[in-house]
């Protein structure tokens, strides 16, 4: 469960952004009714889901490609050489000794944990976790990599919560985070922590649900038909067949010079659909429209999120799926959207709607419907974010 991520210096974004999970205290009627879109975690309202509106280029997908691009590092960074520069670009007029800031508040396996990291392209530069164990702050461990030479003087520990610190610390070069290195070296926390960001959320439905596709397809399959049907799809069932396919691969070796062609065997699932008004006649899912081959994947995708209550971001949604489509318990939906449909407050509650703007230097700012204290729920909020009332739409001048 996600209550709060924090982002600056990454692409468009400038001054630190926030998005928040955490509820707002909303008191009307429309609020009320929506208590449904909330989870209870320890007497506070955590959201469900927050749509993300804006023009195009306004950094929307900024957003979603940090918070992609931050998780990657948790179960990647332990495989990082000393020549590698990390994949993202800060803002462009900052100066380069302006650090890229990452911090997320979440919930894993019951306990709620605080991680932050900044870094530049060449190398981390601080990194932190804290948890609540009993309810109360306490520190699994910071990192400054400024502090001096030897690892005792960068990093600091909480007593007795991860086993052996300094054996992972001596470990762990400033192209690694900790965080990372520690899982891989079975510490417990840390692995808690990297199971959350690998497995709890999901950053591209599709890359995730390819590589499980035949069990989800045999676990979901009843669930699965059920949700085409309130797609209005007409697909009313549909068959897995595995096969082998023999083909030849090149293999090259460029330090060597080598090369060779050798016989390779893929493993291929093959998908026949059933319809309603061909119900005696197979299609094959490249014969499907596209927009039915992604609903059809990322279904799988959000059966799968809901069944375990994970995290599902999602950038331009209506490319994929509408989420009214879908009623969800302890998951979480983030997701960025141009379907001005979905401005509906008996849908949405006030603080689950996001808009980004690009400023006149070019960074993005990020803020909530919350903070118009002005704008009274009986208004069509549609109407007024299309006229321009929250400013994070194409302003396009006569000329």
């Amino acid at each position: 469960m996600v209550i709060q991520i924090k982002l600056s210096n990454f692409y468009s974004i400038k001054e630190e952004v926030i998005l928040d999970f955490e509820a707002a205290n909303l008191r009307t009627k429309l609020s009320k009714d929506l208590e449904a879109n909330c989870i209870d975690f320890n007497g506070d309202k955590i959201l469900k889901s927050l749509a993300v509106y804006g023009a195009n280029a306004s950094g929307k997908s900024n957003i979603i490609k940090t918070i992609r691009f931050c998780h990657a590092m948790v179960y990647d960074s332990h495989k990082h050489n000393e020549d590698v520069t990390f994949n993202f670009q800060p803002f462009k007029s900052n100066s380069k000794n302006t650090p890229s800031t990452y911090y997320i508040d979440f919930v894993a396996e019951g306990v709620k944990y605080e991680y932050s990291f900044s870094l530049n392209p060449e190398r981390i530069i601080q990194e932190s976790l804290y948890h609540y164990p009993n309810g109360k702050r306490a520190k699994v461990f910071t990192r400054d990599e400024r502090k001096g030479e030897e690892k005792r003087d960068k990093y600091s520990f909480g007593t007795a919560v991860i086993k052996r610190p300094y054996d992972v610390a001596e470990s762990t070069s400033n192209k690694t985070l900790f965080i990372s290195r520690a899982s891989q070296m079975d510490r417990r926390i840390p692995k808690i922590i990297f199971r959350y960001f690998h497995e709890k959320f999901l950053l591209r439905h599709s890359q995730w649900v390819n590589a499980n596709l035949e069990e989800l397809l045999n676990e979901y399959k009843s669930d699965l038909l059920l949700a085409l049907s309130y797609a209005d799809s007409d697909i009313v069932d549909f068959k897995i067949q595995k096969r082998t396919e023999k083909g030849k691969h090149l293999r090259a070796n460029f330090d060597t010079e080598e090369f060779s062609v050798e016989d390779e065997e893929r493993k291929i699932l093959d998908i026949e659909t059933s319809h309603r008004c061909f119900e005696d006649k197979a299609f094959k899912m490249s014969e499907e429209s596209l927009g039915t081959q992604k609903l059809f994947v990322l279904m799988l995708s959000i059966l799968e999120v809901i069944k375990n209550e994970k995290v599902l971001l999602v950038d331009e949604l209506e490319d994929s799926l509408h989420p009214a489509i879908v009623e969800y318990k302890g998951s979480q939906l983030l997701f960025s959207t141009h379907n001005t449909n979905l401005l509906n407050l008996k849908k949405f509650r006030r603080d689950q709607i996001w808009f980004v703007n690009k400023k006149v230097e070019g960074s993005s700012e990020l803020y909530s419907l919350s903070d118009f204290k002005d704008f009274r729920e009986n208004m069509d909020l549609e109407k007024a974010y299309l006229q321009g009332r929250f400013e994070s739409i194409p302003v396009i001048n006569e000329l």
